[in-house]
């Protein structure tokens, strides 16, 4: 069993990223900027956030971040989207998710100019995705197909089992998975809460995606020797031990699991680390397709 180390393959992902951030910023003058839009204080999107733009800092990105108090009008914060859209200065723009309830999130992500849409979410986005064209891949299902390419596992004609449907993750990560690639090249079936057989279906799987936000919800039974397993999960559980008052729980049953798997991604210190990396990668796109247009 090998730990798909998220540490490990982030820092070699921000070091490329980094790399090519000063030829750009040499050759150019132009350094690729992020602006954040953080609004409320949910304790998981203050880390979240803190992390992107020190990791701005890092690779020699100029970042902005932008806070709203959780009672902020919608038409305020579309409003300050529609500013970053034509601001020349600002390459990428994400809105931390969730938002509160009387913000609509399709109109936001609605409202991002496609050419700055560094999560990946614009319909535009998704779009050129299923059809296979360049563009902004969301940016967990974008890591999750590097840490595969670093670690050279191969995908193609295997059985991956996405469980979770999301359009942030699921759904992105099944049609990655399918297209023609390397990675990739894989059948794909996607699983939800819905899905009959559960445990029958992933017992196939040579590449199992959990993605649906419940703590230790794959367990050993549900897994054959030697699958590949990525967790997705990241919730934060009560835990009286810990200063923090809590402890980060993925969706798998890692002690149990582990031992079974050719491969495994470990919470946390996987996923989560990937995704920081693969938006800093499209950051740095949106900054080269500014330059090329």
């Amino acid at each position: 069993m090998i730990i798909l180390d998220g540490k490990i393959v982030a820092a070699s992902v921000k070091e490329s990223v980094k790399a090519k951030a000063a030829l750009l910023i040499r050759e150019h003058k132009k350094t690729p900027h992020l602006a954040a839009i953080l609004i409320g204080t949910n304790g998981a999107s203050e880390t979240y956030v803190a992390n992107k733009v020190k990791t701005c800092e890092e690779i020699g990105f100029k970042s902005t971040l932008l806070r709203f108090d959780e009672n902020v009008k919608e038409q305020l914060l579309l409003d300050t989207i529609k500013k970053l859209n034509v601001d020349d200065e600002v390459d990428g723009i994400l809105v931390q998710l969730p938002l509160p309830k009387h913000i609509s999130e399709e109109k936001v992500i609605n409202t991002i100019n496609p050419s700055k849409d560094v999560d990946g979410f614009h319909p535009s986005s998704i779009g050129k995705l299923v059809q296979g064209l360049p563009t902004f891949i969301p940016a967990t299902p974008y890591g999750i197909m590097l840490m595969l390419k670093h670690y050279k596992i191969d995908t193609v004609g295997k059985h991956a089992v996405v469980i979770g449907r999301s359009n942030i993750v699921g759904r992105p990560m099944s049609i990655l998975l399918s297209q023609n690639t390397n990675p990739g090249n894989c059948t794909v079936t996607i699983c939800h809460s819905r899905s009959k057989n559960l445990t029958e279906i992933c017992q196939q799987a040579d590449i199992i995606v959990a993605a649906l936000g419940i703590p230790g919800f794959l367990k050993a039974n549900m897994i054959k020797e030697g699958a590949v397993v990525i967790d997705v999960g990241i919730t934060r559980v009560a835990d009286a031990t810990k200063k923090s008052g809590f402890s980060i729980k993925g969706d798998v049953d890692f002690e149990n699991v582990a031992p079974k798997c050719s491969y495994i991604t470990p919470v946390p210190g996987g996923v989560g680390l990937m995704t920081i990396g693969a938006l800093m990668m499209n950051t740095f796109a949106a900054a080269q397709l500014k330059i090329k247009n």
